[in-house]
């Protein structure tokens, strides 16, 4: 197989184990040959589960944004999280023990927070939304708070169509182009759906993905 099937195996092996034993005794080299794998190349394409972890996370990435739809950038955003989300399907135990393990595993913490914010990045620019500069850095913390906030319904979702994820999704691009709005001095942003506004009409004050910092601390699922 060439390395990109290698790697696939690689990942698939060690969140099969992660849903049977929990993220914590995940090993590599069991993972590894209860795969069949080579285990030569498996430590040299693998030197640790956070490569494990990245590596999905950039596959998760790829799924997200592969065949971007034409639309408003919020509906190409919508469009692209639930892409990644389907993506994490195809691990859902094996990602859900990792989740578990996060608050007792302060480096893979750490270590999926900063690939989150880079994947947040690549998703809004995907998107046809700038990510730059300080008005970019506030949209991909608002894109970090959307997608913490359905990852934990994604968590609980058991429907077949992740209908209650969709909703969550829904609700937090909502939320934050809201409260973008509400924010005096913005200049016209990408996120609002282009609309000619009426001849005597002021339009309305356009909004950004951004919302406080604050709000999207913490730690979330596999990212590139």
């Amino acid at each position: 197989m060439d390395d990109d099937e290698f790697d696939r195996a690689a990942i698939a092996a060690v969140f099969e184990q992660a849903a049977l034993r929990g993220w914590r005794d995940v090993s590599l080299v069991e993972a590894g040959q209860d795969a069949g794998l080579d285990l030569a190349r498996l430590r040299r394409r693998f030197p640790s589960r956070g490569a494990v972890l990245m590596r999905f996370g950039a596959e998760v990435d790829g799924a997200a944004l592969a065949g971007v739809p034409d639309g408003t950038p919020r509906e190409r955003l919508f469009d692209i999280l639930m892409n990644r989300f389907e993506a994490l399907q195809r691990h859902r135990e094996g990602v859900r023990a990792l989740l578990s393990a996060l608050p007792t595993d302060p480096a893979a913490s750490t270590l999926l927070y900063a690939g989150t914010m880079r994947s947040m990045k690549w998703l809004l620019e995907g998107a046809g939304v700038p990510a730059t500069g300080l008005s970019g850095a506030l949209r991909v913390q608002g894109l970090f708070a959307v997608w913490l906030y359905a990852l934990r319904a994604w968590e609980k979702d058991d429907s077949p169509d992740l209908s209650g994820t969709m909703a969550a999704v829904d609700r937090g691009l909502d939320r934050v182009m809201q409260a973008e709005r509400s924010l005096p001095g913005r200049a016209p942003d990408p996120m609002d759906p282009i609309v000619e506004p009426e001849p005597a009409a002021e339009p309305d004050p356009p909004a950004m993905i951004g919302d406080d910092p604050a709000a999207a601390s913490g730690v979330i699922g596999p990212a590139g």
